[in-house]
Order: structure tokens, then sequence, then C-alpha cells
């Protein structure tokens, strides 16, 4: 009975894992293949919509039902640019940027002295960055607002960047605290032997070691920052609105603008689509570090 209990559950995985035959890593049976490209499909299906939407006219993308084999065109996109889109995508991109640098720098050298060196107290230290995320944000925003319009910095890009890297900090130590543990002590030691100093040991020694775990936090926060619409949408106006807030504009009194829309969103979703693919290697190596021993 216990040898026919223990047995069930690895004919089961054996059955759902096939191995190759002439070794190698398991693979999925060919049903659990098909069940992962469906639910791929699914959730590509609306991005595929929205695309496709963008290249049609604003009578064929608002009939009911949809037309999808309607004719194609590059009227929306045209429209856009006449609009001038590439202040907001600049703004975005700035913000996004130059938060993620900032939080990187500071997240480092914090998981470096969370994890590798460990401070006393350090579990208080990680308990403290993560109850700053408690709040939610649109609690804070008439504080913010108020602090903003004292300082004089409505409607400045910088001062998305200074709360970018606040929202996202606290998310970067963690992910770099949980990255940086699993750098080898011993290639520490090393360097520390030959006169290494701190700066020397993280670019030289903790850096390339831990790269995929910087470029999967580097891309997760480049993405909450790219995407954030509540403070940008309430702390700008003309000179500092981002994407996101160049989107609402397709909402009117008028009706919804649904193919000029798609075609912005479509805009606005390229430059994470390029991060995250030219980052793809690192990403699934730096989001499966650690969790295999």
């Amino acid at each position: 009975m216990t040898h026919a209990a223990v047995g069930a559950p690895g004919a089961r995985l054996r059955k759902l894992f096939r191995r190759h035959d002439h070794g190698g890593a398991p693979r999925l049976s060919p049903l659990w293949t098909f069940v992962a490209w469906l639910a791929t499909l699914a959730f590509f299906a609306p991005v595929a919509w929205m695309v496709l939407t963008s290249f049609h006219q604003e009578a064929d993308a608002a009939t009911n039902p949809p037309t999808p084999f309607a004719s194609l065109t590059l009227d929306q996109y045209s429209l856009l640019f006449s609009r001038d889109i590439t202040p907001f995508l600049l703004n975005s991109a700035m913000a996004s940027v130059f938060s993620t640098l900032l939080v990187l720098a500071l997240a480092v050298p914090a998981a470096y002295a969370l994890s590798i060196k460990p401070v006393q107290k350090w579990t208080d230290v990680m308990f403290f960055f993560l109850s700053t995320k408690f709040l939610p944000a649109i609690a804070a925003l008439l504080p913010v607002y108020l602090l903003v319009k004292d300082a004089g910095m409505l409607d400045n890009v910088w001062t998305l960047i200074v709360l970018y890297t606040a929202m996202n900090l606290p998310i970067a130590v963690w992910m770099m605290r949980s990255f940086l543990a699993e750098v080898p002590k011993e290639i520490l030691e090393a360097a520390e032997v030959d006169g290494a100093g701190l700066l020397t040991v993280l670019w030289r020694v903790v850096a390339p070691v831990a790269m995929p775990g910087l470029a999967a936090t580097a891309l997760i926060c480049f993405i909450f920052s790219w995407n954030e619409f509540m403070f940008a949408v309430n702390l700008t106006a003309t000179q500092a609105s981002t994407a996101p807030v160049f989107l609402v504009g397709f909402i009117t009194n008028e009706g919804l603008f649904l193919a000029r829309l798609c075609a912005a969103a479509t805009l606005v979703s390229l430059p994470v689509l390029i991060a995250g693919f030219a980052a793809q290697d690192k990403l699934v190596r730096g989001l499966s570090l650690g969790a295999v021993k």
C-alpha cells in the first residue's frame, strides 16, 4: 500500500513529463503543450486585435459586430504624429530611464548591505521597505500634490523621476536582495583578499554575477514607470505629460476614437516590448535565480 501510494504521483508525473530518447531535460506531453499554446494565444489575442484595429478606419473599428477584414490604412498613425505624440513619448522615456538608473544605483548598495554584508536587524529594514508599499498611492496624492506645488515643481519631468524612484525602490531592494544572496561568498572573499574596495567589488565582481537579476529588476522598474498614470495625470499639464496621459485624450465627450486609441496604444507599447525582447534571456534567468538550489 505504501509503495503504491508513493508510486502513484510519480506515475502521473511520468505521464506529464516525457524525456527525450537520448536523455536531456524533461518536456511536456503533447496535450499540455497544446494547452500552453492555447493559453498563450488567449493572452495574445487582445494585443493582436488592438494592433489590427489600429490599421482600420474609425467607421470600421466602431462597427458591431467588428469587421476584422476591413481595408487597412496608416491614417491613424499619421494623425498621431500630426497631433505630436513625440514629446509625450520623450517625457515617458526620460522619466522611466532616469528613475530606473537611480533605483539601481540606490538598490544595489542597499541590497548588498542586506544580503552579502548584512547590517544589524536587517529583517526590520526589509520590513520597513515593504511597509512603504502598504499605503495606497491615491491616499498620498493630496500631500504629494501640495508639496510639489509649494516647491514649484508642478508640470516638471524631474518631479516624476523622483516619485517613480521612490515608488520602485522598495520593490528593487527586495528583488536585488534575493539575487545578491545567491552570489558565491568565495569570490567576494577572494576580491577582498586582493585588496578590492567596496565600489570595485560591486562593479567588477557583484554586477557581472548578478547581471540577470539586474536586468530583471531594471525591466520591471522601467515597465512600472512607463505605465504609471495617476501621478502623471495629476502633477503634469502641458510640458511634462507622459504617454499614458496622451492616451486619455482620445476618450472625449464626442465619443471614443477607437482606431486612433489603438494606434496610440500600439506605439506606447512598443518601447516596453522592445526592451523585454532585448533582455528576455537575462529576464528569464533573473526571475528564476535562486528558485532551484
